[in-house]
């Protein structure tokens, strides 16, 4: 008998159907007992004499096949239940789990629900906010693809750092040393001298160690670059809407899992402001009498700044631009006397993006990095593709696991990582 998944089971009652999934709870009573069974498409009451049952043993979590009937029945949430007529046990759960997938696992730590990760994977909570990530990255995709961009992939092993900083992972690559890619910024570089408008969804690795709710060595990168723009306000503009795109689909198909966690629809990004670096240290001195900041933002900052956008615009989030172009990698374009042409979207009160306008010919990238004490023969082969033609460009980078966090309201960035990798965790 071919499988069903539970979606399909509404099409038509009294025939016979094959299921599969994990029982999520089981009660047994004296003469009936039931079955909630689950597969990736949902939830299905299965009923069956007790007797019928007793002698599988069946506890929660385990792999079963139920082959019955399809019946109607209006006091079920899904309007119809399944009459078994056949359990075929595929495989047994331990007797010792630290928690089932019926369970709310709001009080468990979060060291076990990761340890046992895809048992927590078949709980609502953690379910949804992979669902939530899988559609911002689909309509990350969607929307970008609409507006002319060729999605790249490229290498993740690399002969040194983006960012001429010391925050890389080595590793032995035959006779010599290679490192794990910080960004695939310098290859979007590339795309744009190709192809244009390219972007890439992937790994990149930060030899950082922090230890801290908001920081991963591992994560996802949702990484975009174009070419022949005027200035980082294009970036930023195409933001607001690429954003925008995004919200309003979680907003229209994600509803029910929003509503489950209390959260009101997502806003449009269109009027997030952008606000000069300088003008924001002014802001918090005058809010929040802060008077401790220069160079950077803390993250204390960013909460503030969050909280004074939403009092002027009603959307938590804020574009800062013009930071001290000393604090930005040597490939920024310089804006006004001191400043950089690169910013950062505060949403939420969490930085979840770094982008703006690009270095665009050889000269200024030579007279850059001798700037940072760099030599340039060192990075000749970057060097050489601005040889080729390199139009005014720009881009930027969004951490994929920070903004589903922000998005669904989540206290730390591992809850929205698979298998996070910091400082301490390697397995699984």
């Amino acid at each position: 008998m071919n499988r069903t998944f539970v979606s399909q089971l509404a099409e038509g009652s009294g025939r016979e159907i094959a299921v599969r999934g994990w029982i999520q709870r089981f009660r047994e009573l004296s003469r009936t007992s039931f079955i909630i069974l689950e597969d990736c498409t949902g939830l299905v009451q299965c009923v069956a004499p007790t007797e019928a049952l007793h002698d599988l043993h069946l506890k929660p979590d385990d792999t079963i096949e139920i082959r019955g009937r399809v019946r109607a029945e209006p006091r079920s949430r899904a309007s119809f239940e399944i009459d078994i007529d056949q359990v075929i046990p595929l495989n047994r759960a331990g007797d010792m789990l630290p928690f089932n997938s019926g369970s709310d696992i709001s009080g468990v730590s979060q060291e076990i629900v990761l340890d046992y990760r895809p048992l927590s994977l078949r709980t609502e909570s953690v379910r949804d906010i992979f669902r939530v990530q899988a559609s911002i990255l689909k309509y990350f995709r969607e929307f970008l693809d609409r507006n002319y961009f060729t999605e790249i992939v490229t290498s993740k092993i690399v002969a040194g750092g983006t960012e001429g900083g010391t925050n890389l992972f080595a590793i032995n690559y035959f006779d010599r040393v290679a490192y794990l890619a910080q960004s695939p910024q310098f290859y979007k570089e590339y795309g744009v001298a190709g192809l244009e408008r390219v972007y890439e969804a992937g790994h990149v690795y930060r030899a950082e160690p922090h230890a801290t709710s908001r920081h991963l060595t591992e994560y996802y990168s949702l990484d975009l670059e174009m070419g022949f723009i005027d200035g980082p306000e294009d970036v930023i503009q195409l933001e607001r809407e690429l954003l925008t795109y995004i919200f309003n689909e979680i907003n229209t198909r994600h509803a029910d899992i929003l509503a489950r966690r209390g959260l009101s629809p997502l806003p449009s990004m269109l009027g997030v402001p952008t606000w000069e670096f300088d003008d924001c240290l002014e802001r918090l001195r005058s809010a929040f009498g802060r008077a401790d900041l220069a160079d950077d933002l803390d993250p204390q900052g960013e909460r503030e700044l969050c909280v004074l956008a939403e009092r002027e615009n009603g959307i938590p989030a804020v574009f800062v631009i013009g930071y001290p172009l000393r604090s930005r990698p040597f490939y920024t374009r310089p804006r006004g006397d001191s400043g950089a042409a690169s910013f950062d979207l505060l949403f939420r009160g969490l930085e979840i993006t770094t982008g703006g306008e690009r270095l665009h010919n050889r000269e200024s990238l030579e007279r850059a990095l001798i700037g940072r004490g760099l030599a340039p023969e060192a990075f000749e082969t970057h060097l050489r593709m601005f040889d080729l033609g390199m139009p005014p460009h720009g881009g930027l980078a969004i951490g994929l696991e920070r903004l589903t966090m922000q998005i669904l309201g989540l206290t730390n960035v591992r809850e929205a990582t698979m298998y996070p990798r910091d400082r301490h965790r390697l397995t699984p």
